[in-house]
């Protein structure tokens, strides 16, 4: 198998880059706060694809921004403001954020209410997932009796997060700490699930990072609630049992798995490029997604 590839970020004239992630670009700015740049890139099968998305960095900008307004009073979180300083390149607008720089915590927090992806291979496994028993007889796509939190290592890039049990959280940031980072999550996920589902979509789960301030603070930070750090499916198609529907690079993943795309995973060799249609059909689908759940037109 091959390897995530770090990608290349663009400079910006009068911040420092430090960072790239899968989509995210980190800068510091002259002040010593943050820039933190959503691109338009998109990640499968463990490869940064050479096409990107369009619009996608600003649609994943614009939903986290709109999620965090309606989380303000559950948390605290690290965007100072979504307007560019100035001197900084005016096609940053709209996908760029000013943030706080805070001590983050090395902990993935995920929220799951639905079974599905790495928390359905572990119950299949051993009947738990991050070490909290679930009831016999669940499927792909099975609502659980109540949301649970399911740690995961923050991996190094191109790395694979691994679940965790609670107690290595307890061991990694203290047990005080630990319990607040579980309940901030557990919050986020409900608020999140509620109005989601108000508008017809299931928030099977998501993953969200904190971050600790000077005075012992703990803020939300990076992204919230977006296609990228949740899995969002349309309530009126969910059936237990199979794969879901859902609001994310489904399509991606479709393609480069058919016979079409002519690619062997398992050949150490990147993906090819993809077609158009399949670009339009993924980008379709993050709009919808920013559409429904904002009630705003992109």
């Amino acid at each position: 198998m091959g390897s995530l590839q770090a990608p290349v970020a663009a400079d910006v004239p009068g911040a420092r880059h430090l960072y790239s992630g899968k989509v995210r670009d980190l800068y510091e700015l002259d002040d010593g706060r943050l820039l933190m740049v959503a691109s338009d890139r998109i990640s499968a099968f463990d490869y940064i694809l050479e096409t990107t998305i369009p619009d996608k960095g600003a649609i994943l900008t614009r939903m986290s921004l709109w999620w965090f307004e309606q989380l303000v009073d559950l948390v605290p979180n690290h965007v100072v403001s979504a307007a560019l300083p100035a001197g900084l390149p005016r096609d940053l607008t709209g996908r760029a954020v000013v943030c706080e720089r805070l001590e983050m915590f090395p902990v993935e927090c995920v929220a799951r209410g639905y079974l599905t992806g790495s928390g359905l291979l572990d119950y299949n496994r051993t009947g738990e997932v991050c070490g909290i028993p679930l009831p016999v007889g669940l499927v792909d796509g099975s609502r659980l009796p109540e949301p649970i939190f399911t740690p995961a290592t923050k991996a190094e890039f191109g790395e694979h997060d691994e679940n965790i049990a609670y107690g290595d959280v307890v061991s990694t940031v203290g047990a005080p700490t630990a319990d607040r980072l579980r309940a901030l999550t557990l919050a986020v996920y409900s608020r999140g699930e509620q109005i989601a589902r108000d508008r017809g979509i299931i928030l099977a789960d998501t993953k969200v990072e904190f971050g600790r301030r000077a005075d012992g603070t703990v803020v939300l930070a990076d992204e919230v609630l977006t296609p990228d750090s949740s899995r969002f499916w349309p309530a009126d198609q969910w059936q237990p049992g199979r794969p879901q529907p859902s609001y994310d690079k489904q399509f991606v993943r479709d393609w480069l798995t058919s016979p079409e795309s002519g690619w062997d995973r398992a050949s150490g060799e990147p993906p090819p490029p993809l077609p158009d249609r399949v670009v339009e059909q993924t980008r379709d689908r993050y709009v919808e997604a920013l559409e429904r759940l904002t009630g705003e037109q992109f």
